[in-house]
């Protein structure tokens, strides 16, 4: 099985943009050099006090320079903020930077009403599901100079290698994401740490509304992966502790009450009143945590137990690690619990 790594550029404690994105270009490097498959970065906005990567496109330009071989792309970038041609625009661009290693991840997300306000982003819009499909299928025609001689765009052009161009996936956390991205031929990658209880749903309904002639895809077969926020340590009870922050963080979520930074982890434990429990090396067959951890062996039959779920053989990891050591070992002993084959320097 593959494992690939989306990072979302956490401002450090103490720090600034500059050392998140620091942070994330080193980590590119680092799972580059485990054997990682791609190594995603994300696009949050209005809190760069805590996350820095509000602009993947820009971000990416950094880690096609920094990395050799190891796919790059969005986790996502959220269309309906922006123009699919401008949006095509950029990820050709990034692919002629790093030709043929570019995957280019298309979601959709509303931020605060200020922040969508300053997007210039219509937030009533009447129907949200044809209108990303929309916007998914023009990207796809710009990238891929799809449009038919008749077509007003016919004569646009979008930069790239020959490698090119881009690889488009679709990523969502519903069974309506997973319609998209099957009615229009293309990859699907499912965010399990956001709503991990659709997961399953969304894949049976990619996979029934998968047509490999409807849409600009391209694909013969459905092709997924799903996201899951994963975290492992050299025992299982180290590991759940190094995903206290990810538990106190979901919290506070649900309170609306996010605060100004990531705890620490022992901040993390006593803000939950003790460290988690271990995840079980076994989960039940209607269990989908929006959090794992473990030793490497554990962690290998999770991420295998999940990945076939639904029925896919590559698993994006996300976590919420806010000590970077700590994060980069949590990737290295992932890559050992998969037996990923490292690259040479």
């Amino acid at each position: 099985m593959d494992l690939s790594v989306v990072d979302l550029s956490p401002v450090p404690r103490g720090g600034t943009a500059a050392d998140a994105f620091a942070n994330t270009v080193d980590a590119a490097r680092h799972a580059e050099r485990l054997g990682y498959e791609r190594f995603w970065v994300a696009e949050h906005h209005g809190m760069g006090d805590r996350l820095a990567g509000t602009t993947p496109e820009v971000l990416l330009g950094r880690v096609a320079g920094a990395t050799d071989s190891i796919r790059i792309g969005s986790g996502a970038v959220l269309l309906n903020h922006y123009s699919p041609f401008k949006v095509a625009e950029s990820f050709g661009v990034l692919d002629g930077l790093a030709p043929g290693r570019v995957d280019l991840g298309m979601g959709r997300a509303n931020g605060s009403p200020a922040s969508d306000r300053a997007l210039g982003t219509d937030r009533r819009v009447e129907n949200p599901n044809e209108d990303h499909r929309e916007r998914i299928t023009a990207v796809v025609n710009h990238l891929r100079d799809a449009y038919p001689d008749e077509h007003p765009y016919a004569d646009l052009s979008v930069p790239g290698s020959a490698e090119g161009p881009a690889v488009p996936w679709v990523l969502g956390s519903s069974p309506a994401s997973g319609e998209i991205a099957g009615e229009l031929g293309l990859r699907y990658c499912f965010a399990g740490f956001i709503r991990p209880g659709f997961a399953e749903r969304a894949f049976a309904a990619y996979r029934e509304a998968f047509d490999p002639d409807a849409g600009p895809g391209g694909l013969d077969e459905p092709q997924g992966m799903v996201a899951v926020n994963a975290v492992a340590a050299e025992t299982d009870a180290a590991a759940a502790r190094r995903r206290a922050p990810a538990e106190a963080t979901f919290r506070r979520m649900k309170r609306s009450e996010l605060g100004d930074e990531t705890p620490t982890e022992e901040e993390a434990i006593d803000e939950l009143g003790g460290a988690p429990d271990p995840t079980p090396a076994t989960l039940d067959d209607d269990e989908w945590p929006r959090s794992i951890s473990g030793s490497p062996e554990t962690m290998s039959g999770l991420l295998e137990q999940l990945a076939d779920r639904v029925g896919v053989d590559e698993v994006m990891i996300q976590h919420t690690v806010p000590d970077r050591e700590a994060a980069l070992d949590s990737h290295a002993l992932l890559a050992e619990a998969m037996d990923l084959d490292p690259r040479a320097d």
